[in-house]
């Protein structure tokens, strides 16, 4: 009996010291996307939070700031930021916002982890997308920064940031950062070759989408409460003409008249 309430105590001890431990939100947004995922992170954390800001502001226009990053990555000079007023010290949890350009985190979090000691520092990544980006920039942290823990992140695509609030409360419930539960998301059914129905299904989620994302060729699924999610595993060509594999998630909500829309592309 008393191994028992030890074990209780235990328990009890390791969550309330997870949501009791001091977090920062610290992020960086060209358009603001990013910004509306954050401050709804800020909120449901309680957190502290602060915008990382380029001495030279990015022009928010999409031709304008892959040139400019292309420059930036390609002479390997990073954009000078301003001084961050939050004092690392204070925190144990450090949740790292950004857009995805070129694949990985926007070029002021560049600067950001080479100025900033992060060691010691849980370091939660989230980031805003047109396709993907999430797991190749979190490994480019975990590089970046070998001194902290970097733990699974969150990342929504632009087009589905209003999506973000409820599935930020799962992530958070399920990650130890927030209290509260949430039910348990089933696996995927094995991958099954894509049928007729699916196919339809695949193209209507993704064709609007302003790249060719390549053909399906498995799929498998799930059902949960809200939704009827797929795992494709497509094919496509990349621009050096290679062929190449790629996982394209869709879901699509019961909710009456609800159209399938991909919530994220892993290269």
């Amino acid at each position: 009996m008393k191994k028992v309430l030890l074990s209780i105590v235990t328990v009890m001890a390791i969550f309330t010291t997870s949501y009791a431990q001091k977090s920062l939100v610290l992020y960086y947004s060209e358009t603001g996307t990013t910004k509306t995922v954050a401050q709804e992170l800020q909120q449901q954390l309680g957190a502290d939070i602060e915008s990382i800001e380029a001495v030279e502001p990015y022009s928010g226009n999409f031709q304008e700031t892959i040139q400019r990053g292309q420059r930036e990555m390609q002479s390997g000079k990073t954009p000078d930021i301003k001084p961050l007023k939050s004092d690392f010290a204070k925190y144990d949890v450090i949740f790292i916002g950004y857009p995805i350009w070129f694949g990985t985190y926007a070029m002021p979090i560049a600067t950001l982890v080479k100025t900033y000691d992060f060691a010691g520092k849980t370091v939660v990544p989230f980031c805003t997308f047109g396709s993907g980006g999430l797991n190749t920039s979190s490994d480019a942290l975990k590089k970046a920064l070998p001194k902290a823990t970097v733990k699974t992140g969150y990342g929504v695509r632009t087009a589905r940031v209003a999506a973000a609030a409820k599935e930020l409360d799962r992530f958070l419930k399920v990650n130890g950062y927030k209290e509260g539960t949430v039910p348990q998301l089933p696996d995927y059914s094995a991958q099954q070759p894509v049928t007729d129905e699916e196919k339809a299904l695949f193209d209507a989620a993704c064709s609007s989408y302003q790249f060719p994302l390549g053909t399906p060729v498995t799929v498998g699924k799930r059902t949960t409460d809200d939704s009827t999610d797929y795992k494709f595993t497509v094919k496509s060509r990349g621009m050096n003409g290679e062929e190449g594999t790629s996982t394209i998630y869709v879901t699509v909500s019961k909710e009456q008249g609800a159209k399938p829309e991909f919530t994220e592309v892993v290269r």
